[in-house]
């Protein structure tokens, strides 16, 4: 199995954002983050997860992604998600997002988990320091989607 715990920061909401991965399998740990000039939290925690999915290399194990969002948690377990997609996400905000999980979605063996914030959940107090950190770094891309809108 492998272990994904995800978390995504904005400064001002929105603001200055950034993700942060941490990705467990066989005693190995991979670690990567993100900032962007200008995004919402919601944007970047579902972005945190797409790009964990987007790095993976194999199909083969079960994926167990652990997320303090219940915005992304709720909406992929609930399946709130497929229903917007057969309305076109008429309305919804991120959808551009959305469109790109669902292109990963089907690829997997998917598990998902909510784990509450700030509580001392150890992989997501990690996620939460690369979120913070990316966010108040010099090396943020654009996130052109969201920034068209504005």
């Amino acid at each position: 199995m492998v272990q994904i715990y995800t978390d995504g920061s904005a400064k001002g909401n929105p603001g200055n954002g950034g993700y942060g991965i941490v990705m467990r399998f066989n005693g190995l740990v991979k670690e990567f983050s993100q900032g962007y000039r200008m995004t919402t939290n919601n944007r970047m925690e579902l972005l945190a997860i797409i790009v964990a999915l987007e790095k993976m290399k194999t199909t083969q194990y079960p994926i167990h992604i652990y997320s303090d969002s219940k915005y992304v948690i709720d909406s992929i377990t609930k399946e709130w998600v497929f229903g917007w997609e057969k309305k076109n996400f008429k309305g919804k905000k991120n959808s551009d997002l959305w469109k790109r999980y669902l292109t990963l979605h089907p690829k997997f063996d998917l598990h998902f988990y909510w784990v509450k914030g700030h509580a001392g959940h150890l992989e997501n107090e990690r996620c939460d320091a690369l979120a913070v950190a990316a966010a108040d770094g010099n090396d943020h891309l654009i996130d052109a989607v969201f920034e068209a809108t504005k």
